[in-house]
Protein backbone atom coordinates (compact mmCIF):
# COMPACT_ATOMS: atom_id res chain seq x y z
CA UNK A 1 0.00 0.00 0.00
CA UNK A 2 1.17 3.50 -0.88
CA UNK A 3 1.83 5.21 2.47
CA UNK A 4 3.62 8.41 1.49
CA UNK A 5 2.59 11.39 3.66
CA UNK A 6 0.03 13.67 2.05
CA UNK A 7 -0.86 17.36 2.01
CA UNK A 8 -4.22 18.82 0.99
CA UNK A 9 -3.96 22.16 -0.84
CA UNK A 10 -6.98 24.29 0.08
CA UNK A 11 -8.89 24.77 3.34
CA UNK A 12 -12.55 25.06 2.40
CA UNK A 13 -15.78 23.09 2.44
CA UNK A 14 -14.52 21.13 -0.55
CA UNK A 15 -11.44 20.20 1.47
CA UNK A 16 -13.64 18.76 4.23
CA UNK A 17 -15.11 16.28 1.79
CA UNK A 18 -11.68 15.34 0.44
CA UNK A 19 -10.26 14.88 3.94
CA UNK A 20 -13.13 12.55 4.79
CA UNK A 21 -12.46 10.53 1.63
CA UNK A 22 -8.76 10.27 2.42
CA UNK A 23 -9.46 9.21 5.98
CA UNK A 24 -11.88 6.51 4.86
CA UNK A 25 -9.51 5.26 2.15
CA UNK A 26 -6.67 5.11 4.70
CA UNK A 27 -3.89 5.04 2.12
CA UNK A 28 -1.91 8.10 3.26
CA UNK A 29 -1.09 9.73 6.59
CA UNK A 30 -2.42 13.29 6.29
CA UNK A 31 0.19 15.83 7.44
CA UNK A 32 -1.99 18.93 7.14
CA UNK A 33 -3.31 21.56 4.75
CA UNK A 34 -1.88 24.38 2.69
CA UNK A 35 -3.82 27.53 1.89
CA UNK A 36 -2.71 30.86 0.45
CA UNK A 37 -5.05 32.80 2.75
CA UNK A 38 -2.56 34.18 5.30
CA UNK A 39 -5.28 34.46 7.95
CA UNK A 40 -5.65 30.69 8.02
CA UNK A 41 -1.99 29.94 8.62
CA UNK A 42 -1.32 28.36 11.99
CA UNK A 43 -5.00 27.60 12.57
CA UNK A 44 -6.75 24.25 12.71
CA UNK A 45 -9.14 23.01 10.04
CA UNK A 46 -11.33 19.90 10.33
CA UNK A 47 -8.85 18.39 12.77
CA UNK A 48 -5.68 19.21 10.81
CA UNK A 49 -3.20 22.11 10.96
CA UNK A 50 -3.04 24.73 8.22
CA UNK A 51 0.73 24.72 7.79
CA UNK A 52 1.06 27.69 5.46
CA UNK A 53 0.71 28.51 1.78
CA UNK A 54 2.13 27.27 -1.47
CA UNK A 55 5.43 29.00 -0.69
CA UNK A 56 6.24 26.06 1.60
CA UNK A 57 6.34 23.84 -1.47
CA UNK A 58 8.76 26.13 -3.28
CA UNK A 59 11.01 25.91 -0.22
CA UNK A 60 10.86 22.12 -0.64
CA UNK A 61 10.03 21.57 3.03
CA UNK A 62 7.69 18.77 2.05
CA UNK A 63 9.54 17.37 -0.93
CA UNK A 64 8.43 13.80 -1.64
CA UNK A 65 4.97 14.29 -0.16
CA UNK A 66 1.82 13.47 -2.09
CA UNK A 67 -0.71 16.23 -2.76
CA UNK A 68 -4.41 16.58 -3.49
CA UNK A 69 -5.69 19.99 -4.61
CA UNK A 70 -8.94 20.78 -2.79
CA UNK A 71 -10.04 23.72 -4.95
CA UNK A 72 -13.39 23.50 -6.70
CA UNK A 73 -12.80 26.15 -9.37
CA UNK A 74 -11.41 24.40 -12.42
CA UNK A 75 -9.15 27.19 -13.65
CA UNK A 76 -7.74 27.88 -10.18
CA UNK A 77 -7.06 24.16 -9.71
CA UNK A 78 -5.24 24.06 -13.05
CA UNK A 79 -3.10 27.06 -12.11
CA UNK A 80 -2.06 25.49 -8.79
CA UNK A 81 -1.31 22.12 -10.41
CA UNK A 82 0.91 23.76 -12.99
CA UNK A 83 2.77 25.76 -10.35
CA UNK A 84 3.44 22.64 -8.31
CA UNK A 85 4.43 20.67 -11.39
CA UNK A 86 7.09 23.24 -12.27
CA UNK A 87 8.64 22.87 -8.82
CA UNK A 88 9.30 19.15 -9.18
CA UNK A 89 9.61 16.71 -6.30
CA UNK A 90 5.89 16.27 -5.66
CA UNK A 91 3.31 13.77 -6.87
CA UNK A 92 -0.46 14.04 -6.97
CA UNK A 93 -2.53 11.38 -5.24
CA UNK A 94 -5.98 10.06 -6.04
CA UNK A 95 -8.80 10.49 -3.54
CA UNK A 96 -11.42 7.80 -4.17
CA UNK A 97 -14.25 7.20 -1.72
CA UNK A 98 -14.59 3.51 -0.76
CA UNK A 99 -18.26 3.52 -1.82
CA UNK A 100 -17.41 4.50 -5.41
CA UNK A 101 -17.95 1.76 -7.99
CA UNK A 102 -15.12 1.72 -10.53
CA UNK A 103 -15.54 -0.84 -13.32
CA UNK A 104 -12.91 -2.83 -15.17
CA UNK A 105 -10.87 -0.89 -17.71
CA UNK A 106 -11.46 2.56 -16.20
CA UNK A 107 -8.49 4.94 -16.37
CA UNK A 108 -8.17 7.73 -13.80
CA UNK A 109 -5.60 10.52 -14.00
CA UNK A 110 -3.46 11.72 -11.11
CA UNK A 111 -4.91 14.21 -8.64
CA UNK A 112 -8.51 13.30 -9.42
CA UNK A 113 -11.14 13.15 -6.67
CA UNK A 114 -14.02 10.65 -6.82
CA UNK A 115 -16.65 11.14 -4.15
CA UNK A 116 -19.21 8.94 -2.41
CA UNK A 117 -21.63 6.76 -4.39
CA UNK A 118 -20.11 7.55 -7.78
CA UNK A 119 -20.37 4.87 -10.49
CA UNK A 120 -17.91 4.82 -13.40
CA UNK A 121 -18.49 2.07 -15.95
CA UNK A 122 -16.18 0.07 -18.16
CA UNK A 123 -13.43 1.72 -20.23
CA UNK A 124 -14.28 5.27 -19.21
CA UNK A 125 -11.32 7.63 -19.10
CA UNK A 126 -11.09 10.32 -16.42
CA UNK A 127 -8.40 12.97 -16.81
CA UNK A 128 -6.08 14.54 -14.27
CA UNK A 129 -7.33 16.72 -11.39
CA UNK A 130 -10.98 16.09 -12.23
CA UNK A 131 -13.75 16.16 -9.63
CA UNK A 132 -16.43 13.48 -9.92
CA UNK A 133 -18.83 14.61 -7.25
CA UNK A 134 -21.29 12.79 -5.02
CA UNK A 135 -23.67 10.36 -6.70
CA UNK A 136 -22.58 11.08 -10.27
CA UNK A 137 -22.67 8.29 -12.86
CA UNK A 138 -20.38 8.01 -15.87
CA UNK A 139 -21.20 5.23 -18.27
CA UNK A 140 -19.01 3.09 -20.51
CA UNK A 141 -16.42 4.66 -22.82
CA UNK A 142 -16.96 8.24 -21.64
CA UNK A 143 -13.95 10.55 -21.81
CA UNK A 144 -13.71 13.25 -19.12
CA UNK A 145 -10.95 15.81 -19.68
CA UNK A 146 -8.42 17.25 -17.25
CA UNK A 147 -9.71 19.70 -14.60
CA UNK A 148 -13.37 18.92 -15.27
CA UNK A 149 -15.93 19.16 -12.45
CA UNK A 150 -18.84 16.73 -12.70
CA UNK A 151 -21.26 17.98 -10.05
CA UNK A 152 -23.43 15.90 -7.69
CA UNK A 153 -26.18 13.86 -9.30
CA UNK A 154 -24.93 14.29 -12.86
CA UNK A 155 -25.57 11.34 -15.20
CA UNK A 156 -23.64 10.77 -18.42
CA UNK A 157 -24.69 7.99 -20.78
CA UNK A 158 -22.16 6.00 -22.80
CA UNK A 159 -19.53 7.57 -25.06
CA UNK A 160 -20.00 11.13 -23.82
CA UNK A 161 -16.91 13.32 -24.23
CA UNK A 162 -16.36 16.29 -21.91
CA UNK A 163 -13.55 18.73 -22.72
CA UNK A 164 -10.97 19.94 -20.22
CA UNK A 165 -11.94 22.63 -17.68
CA UNK A 166 -15.67 22.18 -18.26
CA UNK A 167 -18.13 22.39 -15.37
CA UNK A 168 -21.25 20.23 -15.39
CA UNK A 169 -23.75 21.61 -12.88
CA UNK A 170 -25.81 19.68 -10.36
CA UNK A 171 -28.12 17.14 -11.95
CA UNK A 172 -26.98 17.51 -15.57
CA UNK A 173 -27.88 14.62 -17.88
CA UNK A 174 -26.35 13.79 -21.27
CA UNK A 175 -27.53 11.26 -23.86
CA UNK A 176 -25.12 8.78 -25.47
CA UNK A 177 -22.39 10.05 -27.73
CA UNK A 178 -22.66 13.81 -27.25
CA UNK A 179 -19.55 15.97 -27.06
CA UNK A 180 -19.24 18.92 -24.67
CA UNK A 181 -16.43 21.33 -25.53
CA UNK A 182 -13.51 22.62 -23.51
CA UNK A 183 -14.03 25.23 -20.77
CA UNK A 184 -17.81 25.29 -21.04
CA UNK A 185 -20.43 25.51 -18.31
CA UNK A 186 -23.57 23.38 -18.35
CA UNK A 187 -26.14 24.76 -15.93
CA UNK A 188 -27.80 22.75 -13.19
CA UNK A 189 -30.52 20.41 -14.37
CA UNK A 190 -29.72 20.80 -18.05
CA UNK A 191 -30.27 17.90 -20.45
CA UNK A 192 -27.66 17.68 -23.18
CA UNK A 193 -29.20 16.22 -26.35
CA UNK A 194 -26.78 17.72 -28.87
CA UNK A 195 -23.08 18.60 -29.00
CA UNK A 196 -22.07 21.73 -27.06
CA UNK A 197 -19.17 23.87 -28.40
CA UNK A 198 -16.22 25.03 -26.33
CA UNK A 199 -16.20 28.16 -24.21
CA UNK A 200 -19.96 28.55 -23.79
CA UNK A 201 -22.62 28.44 -21.12
CA UNK A 202 -25.60 26.21 -21.91
CA UNK A 203 -28.75 25.77 -19.82
CA UNK A 204 -32.20 24.25 -20.00
CA UNK A 205 -34.06 21.24 -21.36
CA UNK A 206 -32.76 20.66 -23.91
CA UNK A 207 -29.51 22.48 -23.17
CA UNK A 208 -29.09 25.60 -25.33
CA UNK A 209 -26.18 28.03 -25.52
CA UNK A 210 -27.00 31.30 -23.75
CA UNK A 211 -23.52 32.80 -23.48
CA UNK A 212 -20.30 32.62 -25.45
CA UNK A 213 -17.00 33.65 -23.93
CA UNK A 214 -15.28 36.44 -25.83
CA UNK A 215 -12.34 34.95 -27.66
CA UNK A 216 -13.49 31.36 -26.92
CA UNK A 217 -11.66 29.35 -24.24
Amino acid sequence: MNREPLLVYGASGHAKVILDILERAGQHPIVGLLDDNVRLRGTGFFGYPVLGGGDLLSEHRYRGHQLVIAVGDNHARQKIARQIGRLGGYEFALAIHPSAQIARGVQIGSGTVIMANVAINSDAVIGQHAIINTGATIDHDCVIGDFVHVSPGTHLAGNVHVGALTHLGVGVSAIPGVKIGTASIIGAGAVVLNDIPEGVTAVGVPARVVKTKRGGS
